[in-house]
């Protein structure tokens, strides 16, 4: 992370089933993004082009027809984000994570290459970039959700030194792997932000494969591995939290709970922690690599927008996914205030939901499906190895195989590496 690209960051079977039906539609490459040849309504009109974005307008372009649906979405290339985990940690390549927007939009519906500038619900219509002025009868928010590393002073130019990289971006994501490589000896800090992030568990994860890779290398006795999260807790959902600790205690990894990385003196090698227990303190940490997951937050079209709630966030009811004020407005994905954990494995489950919340209200009736906040992580612990944890809003367990998913196990990594990718592109997008 949508968003940037596609947020598929965090997949599971249960949440792909459907997507496994005969007929699916074959996609085309041809597409209208002249801003010139805009109309000035669509039926359906779905702001994003990542995985909640494109899987929505293929469902909409099914029921009202591919003329009547457009996709605003600026960015050319789209991105199967959950793979840069992989990629952070040498065992895939960025290349295969990237497709062109063109070659996953829905065939025959319109694509339009700009960028929401502001959202009129009061009277259906939204504006782009250069006073271009949309309208619709129904609107679909799939907007993701914003990285901010500007929020950490030294910020983004210290990505320009060695020793630094992070999984979340298609710029940094490979000197994450760089940075792993070079590692001589010293502290390895991997940090979680004091804010909202898409798939919670990635930043634990690479923490994992970087363990698997010193210890393959025979550098691991030379490292301190050090987790500074801003949460109190290692994972949200006890049953997965227990066997994650246990895996931290083996390997020997510091944990520091309710650390911010504030600063980045990359000249230095240096890391400014905030200890949020103890306001105004901080710690610095001298680093021989270190992985940063940024700041994150709603898009910046969707702070104080009439669809957003205080915070920024898209709006809706967590059953529905309806807008609470407007109802031919709905929601999908990391931009809601949905209480559930930001992935598109989430989207996935929600986009079966909304496709009945939709087609309901386009005939005047109440929806009556309801999404129970399924969100599942498959926490990749080695370069062989992943916890697949899925779970609902209450943080229970939802889980799809007749085993104990808190054990690690191959076989669910081979379904994270090689099987998700597959259904991402095939399936959930068409």
């Amino acid at each position: 992370m949508s968003a940037v690209g596609a947020v598929f960051s965090c997949s599971c079977l249960r949440s792909s089933v459907w997507l496994l039906k005969p007929g699916m539609q074959k996609m085309s490459s041809l597409h209208t993004a002249a801003r010139c040849a805009v109309r000035d309504y669509y039926e359906v009109l779905v702001l994003g082009g990542g995985a909640g974005g494109i899987s929505m307008s293929a469902r909409m372009k099914r029921r009202v027809g591919a003329e009547n649906v457009a996709v605003v979405e600026p960015n050319k290339t789209h991105y199967y984000q959950p793979l840069w985990t992989l990629v952070g940690g040498g065992a895939k390549q960025l290349a295969a994570s990237a497709r062109p927007m063109r070659s996953v939009m829905p065939s025959g519906v319109e694509w339009i290459r700009s960028q929401v500038t502001a959202l009129d619900p009061d009277k259906n219509y939204v504006w782009l970039e250069n006073d271009i002025r949309v309208s619709y009868k129904y609107l679909i928010i799939a907007l993701g959700i914003s990285l901010h590393y500007e929020k950490i002073k030294g910020l983004p130019e210290g990505f320009n030194h060695p020793k630094i990289g992070s999984n979340y971006s298609a710029q940094t994501v490979e000197k994450t792997w760089r940075a792993l490589q070079d590692f001589k000896e010293g502290n390895a800090i991997f940090t979680f932000p004091n804010t909202p992030v898409k798939c919670a568990g990635a930043p634990q994860k690479i923490m994992y494969l970087a363990d698997a890779y010193l210890r393959k290398t025979g550098k691991r006795s030379k490292a301190n591995i050090i987790f500074n999260t801003s949460l109190g807790v290692i994972f949200g959902v006890k049953k997965y939290a227990d066997a994650l600790l246990e895996i931290i205690k083996d390997k020997n990894i510091v944990v520091n709970y309710k650390r911010n990385l504030i600063e980045v003196r990359a000249d230095k090698q240096e890391a400014v922690f905030e200890n949020l227990d103890k306001p105004g303190e901080t710690e610095v940490y001298q680093y021989e690599m270190l992985h940063v997951t940024p700041p994150m937050g709603p898009p910046a079209v969707l702070i104080n927008s009439p669809v957003s709630d205080a915070s920024g966030w898209v709006d809706v009811d967590k059953e529905t996914l309806q807008h609470k004020k407007y109802p031919n407005v709905f929601g999908i994905g990391d931009c809601t205030n949905l209480p559930t954990s930001k992935t598109a494995a989430a989207v996935a489950a929600q986009s079966g939901v909304l496709d009945k919340t939709i087609s309901l209200v386009m005939k005047n009736k109440l929806p009556v499906k309801k999404y129970d906040g399924y969100t599942s992580c498959p926490l990749v612990t080695g370069y062989n190895k992943v916890i697949l944890a899925e779970f609902d809003y209450n943080a229970q367990p939802l889980e799809t195989f007749p085993i104990d998913q808190s054990k690690e196990r191959r076989t669910m990594y081979h379904m994270k590496a090689d099987m998700m990718p597959l259904l991402y592109w095939n399936a959930l997008l068409k």
